[in-house]
């Protein structure tokens, strides 16, 4: 059976996507720093899809335990097939207001955690059949990432995701030989988005757990074994 690691997967997208890999027959290590109580119920409940499950902690913001992290769910199940990078803090303020502790925390968050993760697992992954799927890594993003605009009030946040994007399209380059995918989903406003600016929004909605899953399911299913490096955006028009 495949396995798969989801970072922050005990609250909000990480335990959407953690339980729709479950629902879907993946075996899943459920990833927390601090919520230990949530990260056992996510657990339980993705237990209920007769798959095996493992809960494990970590800050991924620190090499060492990234790296420890990755091999203690690969271990757990005896291989690593998915790896599906969700952490990330969120900062926004006026610029002039912007802090060097907060500068450096969004990068340790959002793009040094996706490093420390996916370098520790491609090694794992090279190893899969590749007669089968291969290794696939998902790395969540931010809708708009990719434009190169002005946005003073979330700087440090969208420079860090536009390097999550820039580093998984050169990862993907580097890894295709070996079968393993890499790809982004890029949400904007989601259902449990802490800004809502619903005026500000095409569709003028927020996207569903469910809507943002799929996205990530498609890159892990067979349709897409030969899609990489591709930015997915799960947005409804917002910050096209």
């Amino acid at each position: 059976m495949p396995s798969a690691l989801v970072t922050g997967s005990a609250k909000g997208i990480g335990k959407a996507i953690l339980l729709a890999l479950a629902k879907h027959g993946y075996d899943v290590a459920v990833h927390y720093r601090r919520s230990h109580s949530e990260a056992q119920e996510v657990a339980t409940e993705a237990a209920t899809f007769n798959v095996k499950t493992t809960v494990l902690q970590a800050d991924v913001t620190r090499s060492d335990e990234a790296t420890s992290l990755v091999q203690q769910a690969h271990d757990a199940f005896g291989r690593l097939d998915v790896l599906v990078n969700n952490v990330g803090n969120y900062h926004k303020g006026p610029l002039e207001q912007l802090t060097n502790e907060q500068w450096h925390g969004m990068f340790d968050s959002n793009l040094d955690a996706v490093f420390y993760t996916c370098q520790a697992a491609v090694p794992l992954m090279r190893g899969l059949d590749h007669k089968n799927q291969g290794g696939r890594i998902v790395n969540i993003g931010f809708a708009g990432a990719e434009n190169l605009i002005a946005r003073p009030r979330s700087v440090a946040y969208v420079i860090a995701k536009t390097g999550v994007i820039l580093y998984s399209k050169a990862l993907a380059k580097s890894e295709a030989v070996n079968n393993i995918t890499v790809n982004v989903v890029s949400p904007g406003v989601i259902e449990n988005s802490v800004s809502q600016p619903i005026e500000d929004i095409p569709m003028k909605r927020t996207g569903t757990f469910d809507e943002l899953t799929s996205a990530v399911l498609y890159f892990l299913s067979p349709e897409a074994r030969y899609v990489t490096g591709t930015n997915l955006q799960i947005s409804g028009g917002w910050n096209l």
